[in-house]
């Protein structure tokens, strides 16, 4: 059985049993409060207690990069950048040990080498820094061959790509507890990849795991629905065979699918409750399945209601269940954006998508939502980019060694 993809409504919330209609939430959430000890450190394989994410330092080393499996953070910034022409393999290297350098620094609360701003190095701040390559990054000059399975997502029928939101050679996917800590990371990042590549587009949005007794919770989307219920938790075989790639020189990477997708709010909010739930398959109060009684409910595919389905035929949470997608699953953390701009506030999400193989999960069910799903109406991707993922690296290494030693 194959692991899973993602859809257009599915970059909403398929993996699974797919969560509410716009996708994107984690499993589990970060808890507030700090623990209050600098030192005190979650290696990656502790991810499936989502609350010994809160205000910790997060140890970066590890056979996989901490931040794919850590719960979505308060603040997420994806970056992307564009290699110039002269970076060959060995620039790439010279770049990757930078970026090892600012990554074991910044995570710890560490100015890194060079910081014109050094104060502005936070520990305890849930501080994680992903990496990854694009299309543009491979071939014999540089990366050489990706991993098997990844490629570019197809068009969709119902993409509405912008150039401004598309593409890119590398990935930064910076996540924390606070927007300064993060943007700071950010800035530190890009200046030392000056020499290297520049920046090609910044996408910034935030999530809510946290519940009003400082619980972990699901998080909801703007549309107000729960948003990733179905996701394979951390530390789990599941996860593992949906994200992490296992053979060859990534074996311990994955693969990511970055969408921005704007929501239409306004004629969302002219719909009834009930036609809201029948078009996701999921209650609003607290994500239960409509067949269900609680979150954690798999949909019950065949019910019936009399002779009419549960679960709508182009519901949500039908299109992107792994039932419908031969098994497909995916693994999917969201970030909220609202932006001015010239047309007035767009509102949406900023969806990323994990798992091992992008060709053959995230594009299969891409494709399920594009052909019928009835969030179609409310929700369009205007920007979409693929990466790989890199492997983890173990204290004394770097990230891409691997790779490009």
């Amino acid at each position: 059985m194959s692991t899973s993809g993602v859809g257009r409504r599915g970059f909403l919330g398929y993996v699974g049993t797919a969560v509410a209609g716009a996708a994107a939430g984690v499993g589990g959430a970060t808890l507030a409060g700090s623990s209050g000890r600098a030192e005190e450190q979650v290696p990656a394989g502790d991810a499936a207690d989502s609350s010994a994410w809160a205000g910790r330092t997060i140890a970066p080393h590890g056979p996989h990069q901490p931040g794919v499996a850590a719960p979505a953070a308060h603040v997420t910034e994806v970056v992307a950048l564009d290699l110039l022409a002269g970076t060959d393999r060995d620039a790439l290297g010279r770049l990757m040990r930078v970026w090892t350098g600012d990554v074991e620094s910044l995570t710890q609360g560490r100015p890194a080498p060079g910081d014109t701003a050094p104060w502005l190095a936070t520990a305890n701040a849930d501080l994680t820094i992903t990496v990854g390559a694009g299309p543009g990054a491979f071939g014999p000059r540089r990366l050489g061959a990706p991993p098997a399975g990844f490629g570019e997502v197809p068009p969709m029928r119902h993409d509405r790509l912008q150039e401004r939101w598309t593409g890119g050679d590398l990935v930064l996917f910076v996540a924390g507890r606070d927007a300064t800590t993060v943007a700071h990371a950010v800035r530190r990042l890009v200046a030392d990849a000056a020499p290297f590549a520049t920046l090609r587009w910044r996408q910034q949005g935030s999530w809510n795991g946290t519940g009003p007794q400082g619980q972990p919770v699901t998080g909801r989307n703007l549309f107000g629905q729960v948003d990733g219920s179905a996701n394979p938790q951390p530390g789990t075989a599941l996860f593992d065979e949906t994200v992490w790639i296992r053979e060859g020189a990534w074996a311990g990477g994955t693969t990511l699918v970055v969408r921005r997708i704007r929501m239409d709010l306004d004629t969302w909010d002219e719909l009834t409750r009930e036609e809201q739930e029948r078009s996701v398959g999921r209650r609003l109060d607290d994500g239960a399945p409509l067949t269900g009684s609680k979150e954690t409910d798999d949909i019950d595919l065949r019910a019936r209601s009399g002779e009419r389905l549960v679960i709508a035929r182009d519901a949500h949470a039908r299109r992107s269940h792994p039932g419908l997608n031969g098994g497909r699953r995916i693994f999917r953390k969201g970030a909220n954006y609202v932006l001015d701009t010239e047309r007035g506030v767009e509102s949406g999400l900023v969806f990323s998508s994990f798992q091992a193989d992008l060709l053959d999960q995230f594009v299969p069910i891409q494709q399920t939502l594009d052909e019928l799903d009835s969030l179609n109406e409310w929700t369009t991707a205007i920007g979409s980019a693929s990466f790989a993922v890199l492997p983890g690296f173990e204290p004394g290494g770097w990230l891409g060694q691997s790779l490009l030693a």
